[in-house]
C-alpha cells in the first residue's frame, strides 16, 4: 500500500494539474486581459509580493526585538537583584536603644495592656489646653472658609 504525501511536490501536484491545463489556464488569461495588460498584471502581481514578503521580515523583526528586549530586561532583573541586596545590607541602619524621654507633669500613666477603652474609662480635657480642629465651637468663626 503507498501513501501519498501532498505536501512534497509542487502545486501542480498538489492541484494534480497536467501541463495540458496549465497551457488551457494561460491561453484563458491571455485571452482575457490581453497581449498589453499581461506585463502591467504581471509587474502589479511582482510588487505585491515583494511588498508583503517585506512586511512579514518587518514583523519578524519586530518580533525578535520584542524577545530580545524582554531576555535583555529579565538579565538586567538578575544582574540587580544581587547588588540591591548587597546594597541593603551595606546600609542598613545600626539599631539604637529608643530615647525616652520624662513624663510631663501631671501626666496619667497609660496602661498599653489593654486594646479597648472600658465603660468606666473617661476621657478629661485640659482648659488649659489649645483648641485644635476637632475641638472647635461652632461659635469661633472657621478660617479659609471659601
Amino acid at each position: 500500500m503507498i501513501i501519498n504525501n501532498m505536501y512534497s511536490g509542487t502545486i501542480t501536484e498538489f492541484l494534480n494539474m497536467g501541463g495540458g491545463e496549465i497551457m488551457l489556464i494561460l491561453a484563458v488569461v491571455l485571452l482575457l486581459f490581453g497581449g498589453k495588460k499581461l506585463p502591467e498584471l504581471a509587474r502589479g502581481l511582482g510588487k505585491g509580493i515583494k511588498d508583503f514578503k517585506d512586511a512579514s521580515e518587518g514583523v519578524k523583526r519586530e518580533i525578535h526585538r520584542n524577545i530580545n528586549a524582554m531576555d535583555i530586561d529579565d538579565e538586567l532583573k538578575k544582574d540587580e537583584t544581587p547588588a540591591s541586596s548587597y546594597t541593603a545590607a551595606a546600609t542598613a541602619p545600626v539599631t539604637e536603644e529608643p530615647v525616652v524621654y520624662p513624663a510631663p507633669e501631671g501626666a496619667v500613666p497609660v496602661d498599653m495592656s489593654r486594646s479597648t477603652v472600658q465603660e468606666g474609662d473617661a476621657l478629661t480635657e485640659d482648659p488649659s489646653a489649645p483648641a485644635t480642629a476637632e475641638h472647635t465651637t461652632e461659635t469661633e468663626p472657621q478660617k479659609n472658609n471659601i
